[in-house]
């Protein structure tokens, strides 16, 4: 076009060929814009409008050269008036069009959005594979990443990780860590490289619980240190209680074992020259010696202490296990004490949840069916020393040592159950099923709240058969077994 028009270099072709609306697509967040290919730049021209202008044919001048169109001073071009004369008119949008006026059939307008699936680069799927995961892909996205996850194995795998990464972010379950997750991880670890020296079986429950119990005390506040924490246990036919707070049953633990301490050749943590051998005397000499009321403080002298023993026991051997750990009125091998501290360990531990609102379940089924048959082999000697003093019925049955005498059948259900038969008159003697005069069933652990002294022995029994006597004399001599 010449003249004083603004030309065109394209031309009315460029017109025709304009680029349409694209159809929607990801935010540019999703996208690799390294990978994608640039849109072409508009004509320097100007701008191409948004729709295809139909053809048309304009009447040429005298000289063949194209009619000039002016231009007004804002630069937009004048109105047309209308055809001239033999101009070809333009089409009439109202009117239908068709063949008999001779006006061509125009096409249809494409739509705004595409029906075909969205091709995009491996790179930029992959990187969508995380939003697919959380389902947060638009419906053409995730078409375009499960169309591609069908023939790329790589991406594939991914994506099945990241779907089990997903289910890990739900809420709904207990952000508790699985009690057993300790133990597990140990043995997977010593299972591939064994410890140089390993801890002995029988401590493994002391272990066990005193890492549970500072567990817990790891993820309480300062001023829970100080919640009020009953303890209970059964003395003189009754329960009793003592009122303290979570850092004085810590202070307990750690003075109580001060005995095993005692008898390993380490240091006691009560050693003055007159420390009592008593649990309960120990335990109300170090409550009265302390000054303050005991703080988290506490806590660091009791873990080292448990650190030590199992540490210095590990390091001993065989022969350590048999040696006696004296608690003034009685005496236990090293191996029962550390099952003893274990059991106290346990049930201290569910006094402090209680009072802190703390779930805190029972121990491993191995270490819980130990701690049992700990109480059923302390059982014939406790009913004896309820005998002497009267508070149980008289031997009916006298044999002698080692022979079998009438028994009672413990019959202990659930977690850590099994069955035991207890000698009923004579601690030498040996339980057996065929002189078996009465059977109490107790739950594994509602058993060791009984031996603890937390339930009375009214309340324990869940069946009992035969000999009434002999139940109830079984049934408080285990209560018997409890202290502070």
């Amino acid at each position: 076009m010449t003249g004083g028009g603004r030309e065109s270099e394209g031309g009315e072709e460029e017109v025709r060929g304009a680029r349409r609306i694209p159809g929607p697509r990801g935010a540019a967040d999703d996208l690799d814009l390294a990978s994608v290919p640039l849109p072409p730049l508009p004509p320097p021209g100007g701008t191409a409008p948004d729709e295809a202008v139909p053809e048309q044919s304009q009447p040429a001048s005298a000289s063949g050269d194209a009619p000039e169109t002016p231009e007004s001073d804002a630069g937009e071009p004048e109105p047309d008036p209308g055809p001239g004369p033999g101009a070809e008119a333009w089409p009439d949008p109202d009117r239908e069009p068709g063949p008999a006026d001779g006006t061509p059939e125009p096409h249809a307008p494409d739509p705004l959005v595409s029906s075909a699936p969205v091709v995009l680069p491996h790179q930029v799927l992959k990187a969508l594979l995380g939003a697919w995961a959380l389902s947060a892909c638009s419906a053409e996205e995730t078409a375009a990443v499960e169309d591609h996850l069908t023939g790329c194995a790589p991406c594939a795998d991914e994506a099945l990780r990241l779907r089990d990464a997903v289910g890990l972010l739900h809420t709904d379950g207990s952000l508790d860590l699985d009690p057993t997750l300790r133990t597990r991880v140990l043995d997977g670890c010593f299972g591939r490289r064994p410890a140089r020296i390993p801890v002995p079986e029988w401590a493994a429950p002391y272990d066990a619980e005193t890492a549970r119990l500072d567990a817990l005390l790891r993820d309480i506040g300062d001023s829970e240190w100080h919640a009020p924490v009953r303890l209970q246990w059964f003395e003189e036919e009754r329960q009793v209680s003592r009122r303290t707070t979570v850092a004085g049953v810590i202070g307990h633990l750690m003075a109580v074992d001060g005995l095993l301490s005692a008898a390993l050749g380490l240091d006691d943590p009560l050693d003055d020259g007159k420390t009592p051998l008593d649990p309960t005397e120990r335990t109300e000499t170090y409550w009265s010696a302390t000054r303050r009321p005991p703080t988290r403080a506490v806590r660091e002298p009791w873990r080292a202490q448990s650190h030590e023993l199992i540490r210095t026991a590990s390091f001993a051997g065989r022969n350590v296990a048999e040696t006696s750990v004296s608690y003034g009125a009685f005496a236990l091998p090293l191996q029962d004490a550390a099952l003893d501290r274990a059991f106290e360990c346990w049930i201290h531990g569910g006094d402090i949840a209680d009072a802190v609102d703390y779930p805190y379940p029972a121990p491993s089924a191995a270490h819980l069916h130990r701690m049992i048959d700990l109480a059923a082999r302390m059982l014939p000697a406790a009913l004896a020393g309820r005998r002497s003093a009267g508070l149980a019925g008289p031997a009916k049955d006298l044999v002698a040592a080692g022979a079998p005498g009438r028994s009672l059948h413990l019959e202990i259900e659930g977690h850590g159950g099994g069955d035991w038969y207890i000698a009923l008159d004579s601690p030498a003697a040996v339980g057996a099923p065929e002189r078996a005069v009465a059977q109490v069933a107790l739950d594994g652990v509602e058993f060791c709240r009984l031996v603890a002294g937390h339930i009375s022995p009214v309340e324990a029994a869940a069946g009992q058969e035969g000999d009434r006597e002999a139940i109830r004399d079984v049934l408080f001599a285990a209560a018997s077994l409890s202290r502070l």
